[in-house]
């Protein structure tokens, strides 16, 4: 039986769901990443940039900011974790490649999951494990249209309500259960965008730019 996993990360680890086949769907969550892709599966996506460049930007992350807007952060760079803080991290890639090249907060703020995925990731785990952006998979599921804002009532309404309709049909119930756990809700519901994709996707943007370690540069939606 073919199984379809999607991740993203939270505050304190890695949420993950899963739907299979028949329908049979569920999620998990763990603080590392290592128990969660130990899942059987055919194929994953996760919500993290897979690819890293030492510099400048991913063309795929500019195609889709192009496409929906500034949900797609700019600047992922294999030596962000290397920084004391944003803004060492700024004057320094500011000096090497003009101001306004930097990084913004919310790309700062998952630098540390960005390493996690870089040190698991290989050429080969890239035929199953592909990077994912759950606002790129909503707007392919919603006829390529934006949707309100996902911190909105109406926004998170539309996009449970496209994952119900393709099989995610707990996942309101699951909505209910997080609570403690440090999950936010967001991060549910991109995870289960994510499996969509895994199970669905035939799309993507960029995969012509390899990094240094042999990582395709691609978003799948």
């Amino acid at each position: 039986m073919n199984n379809y996993l999607g991740l993203d990360g939270f505050r304190f680890g890695w949420v993950a769901a899963w739907i299979d086949e028949r329908g049979d769907h569920g999620f998990d969550y763990s603080t590392g990443l290592t128990r969660l892709l130990a899942m059987p599966h055919t194929r994953a996506m996760i919500d993290m940039p897979i690819g890293l460049k030492p510099g400048g930007y991913r063309a795929c992350d500019l195609r889709g900011r192009d496409l929906v807007g500034p949900a797609v952060f700019l600047g992922a760079r294999r030596d962000l974790w290397t920084f004391p803080d944003m803004a060492a991290a700024n004057r320094h890639y500011w000096k090497r490649e003009g101001r306004g090249r930097g990084v913004s907060a919310q790309l700062w703020n998952i630098r540390d999951k960005i390493r996690d995925v870089d040190a698991i990731m290989t050429p080969e785990r890239q035929a199953t494990i592909g990077e994912a952006h759950p606002e790129l998979i909503f707007w392919n599921l919603a006829g390529r249209s934006r949707l309100a804002k996902k911190t909105s009532a109406e926004g998170r309404e539309q996009r449970i309500a496209l994952l119900t309709q393709r099989g995610f049909t707990r996942l309101r119930q699951w909505l209910t259960l997080r609570h403690g756990t440090g999950i936010g809700c967001d991060d549910l519901v991109d995870a289960c965008a994510c499996a969509v994709a895994a199970r669905n996707s035939t799309q993507r943007i960029g995969g012509d730019e390899i990094d240094p370690r042999g990582l395709r540069m691609e978003i799948n939606y």
